[in-house]
């Protein structure tokens, strides 16, 4: 395999990674339960 085309299969499995992390993010922040619970959570921190 040429070293050109590994560094692009590296650099698009990085971005399908990133990509299905803010997805994930997205997914979580539509769910209102769950940013109750992270407030709650994060507020018994302090």
């Amino acid at each position: 395999m040429r070293p050109a085309t590994r560094r692009h299969l590296v650099q698009a499995a990085w971005l399908g990674a990133a990509t299905l992390a803010l997805l994930g993010v997205f997914v979580l922040y539509t769910r209102p339960d769950f940013l109750v619970t992270l407030a709650d959570q994060l507020w018994a921190c302090f």
